[in-house]
Order: structure tokens, then sequence, then C-alpha cells
């Protein structure tokens, strides 16, 4: 009698304990199925707040994104649609967005709109100008993308207006002060000045 108790108690702990393993497993099953789905909806929460505003920097008043970095539009681009991929889209990353952007300081929200890649990603638009950064401007502030040639076409930074800006910094680096103006493609004059970082 004692056997078959010993032995009814013992197999009742093996079940319990598969029980509670098979609990775990699912556990861990379920953690691993919806920490991806948290993670992206993380990272679509995230492009949703995307914020496009306008800092002052070695050659005047800029757009810029929220941590100050210096945003592009590429000559080769035409009717709203980006011309830049793969290797041109390294060095000048398009900026990347989930929904239109959100207008910071000096931004105008009027002008901000998105397109849509061939890959299928959505990308933020300014005054009609698919936006870029350049891989070298790894500091608010600096325009080391401004003016160059590549990839069938050049890059210029925009003013607040969102027209194209062709005059260069004054420093070797383009990433110092200057006290000059420069022209804009729409016409007027800007004003240069030390860069203060963020949006300006």
């Amino acid at each position: 009698m004692r056997d078959k108790e010993h032995t009814a108690t013992v197999t009742g702990g093996r079940l319990g304990a598969v029980a509670i393993g098979l609990l775990g497993l699912a556990f861990v099953l379920a953690w691993l199925v919806l920490t991806p789905g948290a993670g992206a909806a993380e990272q679509r929460a995230a492009a949703t707040r995307y914020t496009v505003g306008v800092a002052t920097t070695p050659l005047g008043k800029i757009v810029v994104d929220s941590r100050g970095r210096s945003l592009y539009l590429f000559e080769a681009d035409h009717k709203g649609k980006s011309a830049c991929y793969g290797a041109c889209a390294k060095a000048w990353p398009p900026v990347l967005v989930v929904g239109k952007p959100k207008a910071g300081p000096g931004a105008r929200a009027a002008l901000l709109g998105v397109l849509h890649r061939k890959d299928g990603k959505q990308q933020a638009m300014y005054r009609g100008h698919p936006l870029y950064r350049f891989f070298k401007d790894t500091k608010s502030g600096q325009v080391k993308g401004q003016g160059l040639d590549f990839f069938g076409g050049e890059w210029y930074v925009l003013t607040p207006a969102g027209l194209k800006l062709e005059h260069e910094a004054s420093t070797d680096d383009n990433s110092g002060t200057t006290t000059g103006g420069g022209t804009t493609t729409g016409g007027g004059t800007t004003t240069g000045g030390s860069y203060g970082g963020g949006y300006g």
C-alpha cells in the first residue's frame, strides 16, 4: 500500500514539474513572439515623432533634424522622387519616417511632406525636396556635404523657406563659423553666425 502511495506521490510530483516546465516554456515562447512586435511598435512610435527644425550653422539658418544635424537636398531628385539608393543612400542616408514629420522651431509645417521610396519606406520631404543627411556630418552644425557633386548630382542644405542654399562655409572643414552672408537660389541673403547647437 505504501509503495502505491509512494509511486502516486512521485508520479504526481513529476507531472507537476512537467506542467510547470511547460508553463515556463510557453511563457518564454510568448515573450519571444511578442518582443519583436513591441520593438517594432516602439520604432514606429519613435519614427512618428521625427521633427524637422531650423538651426544656425556656418552657412546661416538651415533645415536640420532634432539633433541639429544638417539636412540636404539632392539635385538629381525630380518631381518628389528620390534618385538616391544603394551606395548613395549609405553616404547620404535618406530621412526615413512613419507618417508626416513635425515642424520644430523655425520650420514651416506646410512645407513638410512624405514620399514613398522604391523599397516601400517613407522619406521626409521639405518643400518637395526629399531630405538626406551626410555621413561625415557627425556633429550638430557640420555641413561637410554642402556643394559636393556625387552620384549624379550636387548636394545642398536648405533655407527655412525650403530653397537651395548654394554658398559655402568660410572654413576648410565646413564646421567653424562665418560672419559673411550668401545668396540663395530663391534670392535674398542669409546671415552667418556661430552655431549654438540644436534648434535656433
